[in-house]
This record gives structure tokens, sequence and C-alpha cells, in this order.
């Protein structure tokens, strides 16, 4: 089980019952108490939860956005098919850079088997997702702190700059004929570095977009090599990437065009 599954999963306890317990958490998932403390500190920093002694609580009183860790709990199920087309394009040895979305963190859940990896991500989370993995070199951006786990800004920015990938996968907001669109511009633009300095350049998305455009343009259809989605796209969708020069795959073929 992932980490971030395991903390919906405990998200979802507390919102039921109000109050949990180290311990019995430790004993359901089979991980440690350590292990559980460390969950609930992440949930206290991302989701007005409160540590107590032996536990924690729910603070109702809290009111804010749908926090990141736990929106991306709700499409578990495709971000985890969109993960094993992503592994299928890594070698060993590739240096990859990850976003700071979902769909990464799943992706780079996936891609554990393989070996020598040197990987490049503005994502807190996929750090956390990848500190029990010997013999890769996983770097972070640095950068500002934006929302949970995510880091962004000119600094971020400049670090990307200087490396060069051999892969890199992006998620959006949307995906128009004109385009794939993310919702805020900060993302939008370390999303664009992370493309332009990789030599392969894929898109990873929920089928969901299709259709959908969000407030800030990272790069024409054209701009990507392939587009990764957990099913296959209505029509007209295959003629619009096949005319943009995107391949597509999708679990059914794992490949068209």
């Amino acid at each position: 089980m992932l980490a971030i599954e395991r903390k919906n999963m405990i998200l979802s306890e507390l919102r039921e019952k109000k109050r949990v317990v180290v311990g019995e958490l430790a004993a359901k998932f089979g991980v440690s108490e350590e292990t559980i403390r460390h969950d609930l500190m992440k949930l206290e920093h991302e989701s007005g939860v409160v540590k107590t002694y032996g536990g924690a609580i729910l603070n109702i009183g809290v009111q804010s956005e749908v926090p990141f860790m736990e929106r991306r709990g709700v499409n578990a199920a495709a971000n985890a098919r969109i993960a094993l087309l992503a592994a299928r394009m890594v070698r060993d040895g590739d240096s990859v850079f990850l976003d700071a979305s979902s769909a990464s963190v799943f992706i780079a859940h996936a891609l554990k088997n393989k070996k020598a990896l040197t990987v490049l991500t503005n994502s807190v989370d996929v750090l956390i997702e990848l500190s029990d993995v010997s013999g890769w070199r996983i770097l972070c951006t640095g950068g500002m702190l934006k929302g949970s786990g995510v880091l962004v800004g000119s600094r971020t920015e400049e670090i990307l700059g200087a490396y060069r990938g051999d892969i890199a996968f992006v998620s959006c907001r949307g995906i128009c004929r004109d385009g794939f669109f993310e919702s805020d511009e900060y993302q939008a633009s370390v999303k664009r570095k992370m493309l332009a300095n990789s030599m392969r350049k894929v898109v990873a998305a929920e089928s969901g977009r299709l259709g959908k455009r969000a407030f800030a343009g990272i790069c024409a259809l054209s701009g990507a090599d392939a587009l990764l989605l957990e099913t296959r796209p209505p029509e007209p969708w295959g003629e619009v990437f096949s005319a943009a020069g995107t391949k597509l795959f999708y679990p059914e073929e794992n490949r068209t065009n």
C-alpha cells in the first residue's frame, strides 16, 4: 500500500470516528507505530488533524480547500493504471523528472523495481514515496512551498534548468485541442520547464480531463511526445492527437498510432 493511500484511509477513519489511536492503526495497516506517527504528523499539516497523546483527533472547526493529498486519493485506481504504463517507458539508468501531482506519486511507486535511476522532482510527496529506495540518485528542486508538498518558483526552475532528463512525466488539469492546461500558473511554469529539459516528454492524466480547460497553458498538444490515459479516449480524440503527433497509451491496447 502506498503511503498516500494509507493516509487517505486514516483521514476517512478520523472523519467517521473523530479519533484514532496509533497502536490500533499500526496493527490495522501492518506497519510500525513510528510510521503511523509520521502519517499523523503529515496529516496535521495538511488536513486539520490534531495530534494527541497516543493518537489524533479531527479538528472539525477547520474550514479549508480540500488538500492535495486528499484529492489525489479519489482516483487512485486510474492513477495506478497510468503508472504501470509509465513504468514501461523507463529504462534502468534513466534520468526521470516527476512533477508534483498524484500521478507522479503513483509513477514513483511503480518505478521502484528499476535500477540506478536518477529522479528530480518538485514534489515533497514523491520524495517521501521514494525514501526507502536504495541505489538511486534522488534530487529535490527546492523552491517556494505552495499547497501541500508542491515546490514552485524561480528557484525551482533554476535548479531544473541545470539538468537534462531522459524522460519527464507531468500531469495537467485540462486537455483541449489547443493544448494541455494547469489550474495554477506557478505549477504550469515548472511543468513547462521539465518538458523543455527532457528528451522524452510525457503527459499523464485521467481521461476526465479531456475537453476541459484550465487557467494556465502548459504546452500545445504537439509539445508532448506521449499522453498516458487510464482508458481509451472517445473519438475524435484519437484523430486529434494523431494530427498533433502525440502518441496515446492506455491499458486496453497500450498504444495507438
